[in-house]
């Protein structure tokens, strides 16, 4: 069997080095991965670029929905600039119009500045009202994958829709799953439809020390987060391999 490309989505340096230690071959690299992502810091990206893998950036400058207007996109253009200043292999980007259509237009402006990197589209396609017209859009643009849970919360409640977008984009361009992505879903995704690709931030919820140590500093949750669990990238590399195996 090919090999599954294995991407995960982190939102720290501890967490992309965690990631790639126990068998991650891509990165994508966001802040905020608690509103979805938005676009890493410009630190974030240099110390990532150094770890020997392809890294991925995400280009969205705030959290909410994907319409953006032109002073959005001024900054998106910088940050795109700034992404290739410090080596990520590719972006990932997405924009609508109020309907959930593609603003391929939009999209074409910061493709064209993005030459030389690769091209990711992300879920902005699940909120897409036709994502058989969507599909076409991205491969007429020259997009190399669509991150999609099948307009379903998770992957495995969107696997048929996921499928049938496999079956329609015939090769043209890569489907990569995700949204809750475990050995457990994979199994059950991989009876289903076949990819060469996918995609997991594998995250925990961790409480602060300064709920243990202080916990008159730290009302309610303010302080907990999730990290890139390095127990659940090593599950799934250790799946992946097995099906090479």
């Amino acid at each position: 069997m090919k090999k599954i490309t294995f991407e995960v989505c982190v939102d720290t340096i501890k967490g992309a080095i965690d990631a790639v230690n126990n068998g991650a071959d891509r990165l994508e690299l966001c802040d905020a991965l608690g509103i979805g992502g938005t676009t890493p810091s410009a630190g974030f990206m240099k110390s990532a670029s150094k770890l020997g893998v392809p890294v991925y950036a995400m280009i969205r400058p705030r959290g909410g929905d994907f319409i953006f207007n032109s002073e959005d996109m001024d900054v998106m253009l910088h940050d795109i600039d700034r992404c290739r200043h410090y080596g990520m292999t590719g972006i990932v980007i997405g924009m609508s119009f109020e309907n959930g259509a593609l603003d391929t237009e939009k999209l074409k402006k910061l493709i064209t500045n993005a030459n030389g990197m690769g091209v990711t589209l992300h879920r902005v396609f699940d909120v897409t009202p036709d994502t058989s017209e969507a599909l076409e859009q991205a491969i007429s643009l020259g997009i190399e994958r669509i991150l999609t849970s099948g307009q379903s919360e998770t992957a495995l409640g969107g696997a048929f829709k996921i499928k049938s977008i496999i079956d329609a984009a015939a090769d043209r361009i890569s489907i990569m799953p995700c949204s809750k992505i475990n050995p457990r879903s994979l199994k059950d995704l991989f009876n289903i439809f076949k990819v060469s690709e996918i995609h997991s931030s594998c995250r925990t919820l961790v409480s602060s020390p300064y709920t243990v140590n202080a916990p008159s500093m730290a009302p309610g949750d303010d302080f907990s987060r999730h990290i890139t669990d390095p127990v659940k990238v090593k599950a799934i590399t250790n799946y992946l391999k097995n099906l090479d195996d």
